[in-house]
């Protein structure tokens, strides 16, 4: 009898063993004592660390590139209610090309002309930046609208008047006679740095309502994008940007505005992790001149100016690239008049160094007409400061499409 049982004893124990090395070889994670948990997508909050002490020579940003404990719902909660959506429409007059062919009138008669008018509309999105109904967008959501629609996050729905335009940095000021509105904080682009955290928010084919996109700011001062307007310094990120985003907010961390979503890079038409935000360096400014004055009045050198590539370094024998080197002087104009010339490199503008020819424009640009300024340049390997008072720069030639 013992013999017996000893046997099943021993069988039993053969077979548990037999599924122990089983169930470890094949599927190890059902012996762990704790459930299996995927590890998340993002980077936990890193571990604090020691205040800096007053000694230290780093200061900490206010846009935090490491993510909250709670993630970005917090941030997303904040800036949500601050997006609306924008509608535009407008008939516009096209004539054909045979209505005056009397063979075109014999078989479709006069009536025909009645049809050339055809409705036009869009969609957009914009961020509301005063509680008494002011709302930034970008120009091309608005330009050549007739009738402007805004749907808030509540649903309510509001006719819109433009502010002001400005093709230039393609920005546009529109209003809502609506008061008491959940208008978003501003905060400083300049603090961005590229690997940060930011969400999109807008209405990505105007049907979907408000979404929000994750990325980080993937490179800063991007140029020479879309039409090739001077002025541009845009924030580039792989958050998703989609037809219908534009105007919308670009948020960092805090849920604050750092920027204003406005095109894309794509070869096939959708989004490919490339996309690019005004900077609120850049709007801010532009934003406070619409709302007073209803335009951007903006300070011109009447100078044209350009990269320091390597053959221009190498034929003035500069020691670097940074500024802006002067291809040509319009003669009369303020540059002229203040003894700028052409192979001059400008390196600061009233006071403020720069590093490039997207800067030295922004930074003229940004000084209102008809103000002295000291322009510091290099003219044969020597610094030179000249005192140039500012004309008004002429409207643009061509508007963007």
């Amino acid at each position: 009898m013992l013999k017996r049982l000893w046997l099943v004893f021993a069988q039993v124990c053969t077979v548990c063993v037999a599924v122990l090395f089983t169930v470890s070889t094949l599927r190890p994670e059902l012996l762990s004592r704790a459930p299996a948990v995927v590890a998340p997508a993002l980077p936990s909050a890193p571990a604090k660390t020691a205040a800096p002490q007053s000694g230290d020579a780093g200061v900490a940003k206010a846009n935090t590139a490491a993510l909250p404990a709670n993630g970005l719902s917090e941030a997303a909660k904040r800036a949500l209610s601050s997006v609306v959506k924008i509608s535009t429409s407008a008939e516009r007059r096209y004539r054909n090309p045979f209505t005056d062919d009397p063979m075109f009138e014999r078989f479709f008669g006069r009536d025909r002309q009645m049809r050339e008018n055809q409705p036009m509309s869009g969609q957009g999105s914009g961020v509301i930046v005063r509680a008494d109904g002011y709302i930034v967008t970008n120009n091309h959501v608005v330009e050549g609208a007739e009738k402007i629609e805004v749907e808030l996050f509540d649903k309510r729905v509001f006719s819109a008047k433009k502010v002001g335009v400005d093709p230039e940095s393609d920005l546009a000021v529109i209003r809502i006679d609506v008061t008491e509105l959940p208008a978003i904080t501003i905060d400083d682009s300049n603090q961005l740095s590229p690997g940060d955290w930011v969400l999109a928010i807008g209405n990505p084919f105007g049907v979907f309502g408000n979404s929000v996109t994750m990325g980080i700011v993937s490179a800063l001062g991007r140029t020479q994008i879309g039409d090739g307007s001077p002025f541009e310094s845009f924030i580039q990120t792989d958050a998703a940007i989609n037809q219908g985003n534009s105007g919308g907010a670009l948020v960092n961390v805090n849920g604050n505005l750092v920027g204003i979503n406005t095109s894309i890079f794509t070869r096939t038409g959708d989004f490919s992790g490339i996309g690019f935000a005004i900077p609120t360096a850049i709007v801010k400014p532009i934003l406070e001149q619409l709302i007073s004055k209803g335009e951007v009045r903006r300070g011109y050198l009447g100078a044209s100016l350009g990269s320091i590539t390597p053959e221009v370094k190498s034929r003035l024998a500069l020691k670097d690239t940074r500024g802006a080197f002067v291809n040509a002087v319009i003669d009369g104009g303020p540059g002229s008049r203040a003894g700028i010339r052409p192979n001059d490199v400008i390196i600061e503008v009233n006071g403020k160094a720069v590093a490039d020819r997207s800067e030295a424009i922004n930074a003229i640009a940004s000084i209102p007409p008809e103000q002295t300024i000291a322009v510091k340049l290099l003219r044969d390997g020597n610094e030179k400061e000249l005192n140039v008072t500012l004309g008004k720069r002429p409207p643009p030639t061509r508007q963007r499409q």
